[in-house]
């Protein structure tokens, strides 16, 4: 018989050139644990149903083990002729059990075989981002308690905006990772619908038992049109762009720490171990880590951008163009999963230097934004008090002076006899203090916020 699980059509062989054209052995290996899980559901599917004995369904899950651990320990020989893992390992299978081996691929097709792996691994790798996620989410809380009350500058625009408590400023990234999660979660959805029996793409007039291999491999549904199974790649672009939101909120922090840990900045001490030096400058620290982090967002979107290219006006049903897929699919994952995994180390490990923040905290009228509240809640019009303040802090960079600086005589003016609830709100600390809102950065809804996430992630 010919390698070729589709040889009895042709009388020829296959040029060489095409067969390294279209190979995917050597990327798509990686799903040699999810075709072995799919492929020993479906023939104990198949023996339930009468078109395999027990015996030989038995047979073949055992055998497939087998070729499992020959992969695991690398005593596994790949050829660009069998093209991709699932007929690497049918074929290894046929020749360990002969005939018995040739009835695996009854009832199912390459493509839904195909998408039913990828779906397996795809779960796997939502699973696992969510993990890290998790201990992401976790490490930031951790920060937030440990740093809850320390003041430090907010920016727009990068410009100095007001004052929050680091709590503050790293639960914000909470935030981000949940909904990051919840992203995951909802697609997971999706991804957990069983595609193998859909056969090419008009299923098959074997009678099979969709609903057992759904029960066997834990998912949740099983798709109900064959003719969608084929072509479906929408979960990838799901997941995919999952993670090219997971990349850019990481990106976002990383360009945060990178100029935090400046000595222009000096708000961080970032750990020797995640950092480099140079080949000429004996005394730089480079947050190389960081840098890499926020790269490599880069590729995470490009992999998206190209998997939305890929099946942009393809037709129904399965197109070889497809077996593109994988590539983008792993880079993505593999490159989130990293950053993650660093992102988490690196928080756990950095310090901010306290000293140095609390030197400047006062610098860039933070207290601005507080001062005309102030002037609101004493009955000034909120337009009339952006404008008093907004002229009295060119005053005060005439002066080079802080707004805390000016006599009582200049506020009495904006509002007479309102310079004893104006040194109220003055200041870093007292501006902090007269926050109210729910979810703003006052202390009392700092405290609440951390307790409530260290409840949530069981800290």
């Amino acid at each position: 018989m010919s390698q070729k699980t589709w040889g009895g059509r042709f009388t020829g062989q296959t040029d060489n050139r095409v067969e390294r054209f279209t190979e995917s052995i050597s990327f798509d290996q990686r799903l040699y644990k999810q075709d072995v899980l799919a492929s020993q559901a479906h023939a104990r599917m198949l023996a339930e149903v009468g078109l395999l004995t027990t015996a030989e369904a038995e047979q073949i899950a055992q055998a497939l083990d087998e070729i499992a651990g020959r992969i695991e320990r690398g005593d596994f020989e790949y050829s660009f002729a069998l093209e991709d893992i699932h007929t690497h390992i049918e074929r290894a299978l046929i020749e360990k059990l002969g005939d018995t081996g040739r009835k695996l691929h009854t009832g199912r097709s390459r493509n839904d075989q195909v998408i039913t792996d990828v779906k397996l691994w795809t779960r796997g790798a939502l699973d696992d981002v969510d993990a890290k996620l998790l201990d992401l989410q976790k490490a930031l809380v951790e920060s937030a308690a440990r740093d809850r009350d320390l003041p430090i500058p907010a920016y727009t625009h990068f410009q100095r905006a007001q004052p929050v408590l680091a709590g503050h400023y790293f639960l914000c990234y909470v935030e981000k990772c949940q909904r990051d999660r919840e992203r995951l979660a909802d697609t997971r959805r999706r991804v957990n619908v069983l595609s193998l029996g859909a056969a090419a793409l008009a299923g098959t007039s074997l009678p099979i038992d969709r609903h057992s291999v759904a029960k066997k491999l834990q998912f949740e549904s099983v798709a109900a049109n064959s003719l969608d199974v084929s072509s479906d790649r929408d979960f990838l672009l799901e997941f995919v762009f999952d993670l090219s939101v997971i990349a850019l909120h990481l990106a976002g922090w990383a360009e945060e720490w990178i100029l935090w840990s400046t000595t222009e900045f000096n708000f961080i001490e970032l750990p020797d171990a995640f950092c480099t030096g140079s080949s000429i400058m004996p005394h730089k620290k480079n947050p190389d880590v960081l840098e890499l982090i926020r790269g490599k967002s880069a590729r995470v979107i490009a992999d998206l951008q190209r998997l939305m290219v890929l099946i942009k006006g393809l037709p129904l049903a399965y197109n070889r163009d497809l077996q593109e897929d994988k590539e983008a699919l792993f880079d993505a994952y593999d490159t989130v999963a990293m950053s993650l995994e660093l992102a988490a180390a690196l928080i756990r490990e950095t310090r901010f230097r306290k000293e140095a923040i609390a030197a400047r905290i006062e610098d860039g009228y933070l207290d601005a934004t507080t001062l005309m509240e102030c002037f609101v809640a004493q009955g000034v019009p909120l337009r009339s008090a952006h404008e008093a303040v907004g002229k009295l802090v060119r005053t005060c960079e005439e002066k080079r002076c802080r707004l805390a600086d000016l006599p009582d005589a200049t506020y009495d003016a904006v509002r007479p006899g309102i310079a004893p609830e104006v040194r109220k709100v003055m200041g870093v600390a007292n501006a902090l203090n007269a926050f109210k809102s729910c979810g703003s950065t006052a202390p009392v809804e700092v405290a609440k916020q951390v307790a409530s996430w260290q409840q949530r992630l069981g800290l």
